[in-house]
């Protein structure tokens, strides 16, 4: 596990935002899922709790605490990230990238009618990793670029193994 210099118990500057927050401490660091209006909207690094857990929350919850535990391989919660059309379209597509399997910013690309610079910049703008799996997605060459996460590549790359997608 990394360091984290987050305090779970830590309240949210925002109470008024719409916005509900569960804090869980995983393998890769602390995170929060983060929905609104029935939806995760988000997974920050860091933990944070605001507004009262609802079910939606717990039971994202849970599933991320068994994929964790390799008990899930895929996510069945509904998801709502903002963003423009052609990033919900690759965030969508993310999400069928199968566990323990890779994808080339230019394969998607090329699926989608994007340049392979702009998936890789809606891929660092993806407001719910590890759900919408980004780490999944590298570059032509196998090279592992940015990631979202506190430790960037070093986290994709434990990720990319945990899955047993990265041998090395």
């Amino acid at each position: 596990m990394f360091p984290a210099d987050h305090d779970t118990r830590r309240a949210d500057p925002r109470p008024d935002d719409g916005l509900k927050r569960l804090p869980l401490d995983g393998p890769f660091g602390f995170m929060t899922v983060v929905a609104r209006d029935g939806a995760v909207v988000a997974l920050e690094w860091g933990g944070r709790t605001s507004g009262k857990p609802d079910a939606l929350l717990v039971e994202a919850k849970r599933q991320l605490e068994q994929y964790f535990a390799k008990k899930r391989t895929s996510f069945d919660l509904r998801l709502a990230p903002e963003g423009s059309a052609d990033e919900k379209r690759l965030w969508a597509r993310m999400t069928k990238i199968p566990y323990g399997r890779t994808a080339t910013y230019g394969e998607l690309a090329r699926e989608l009618g994007q340049g392979a610079r702009e998936v890789g910049q809606a891929c660092g703008r993806n407001p719910i990793p590890i759900i919408i799996p980004c780490h999944r997605v590298v570059g032509a060459d196998g090279a592992l670029t940015g990631y979202s996460a506190p430790g960037g590549i070093e986290v994709k790359r434990r990720l990319l193994q945990f899955e047993g997608a990265l041998l090395l």
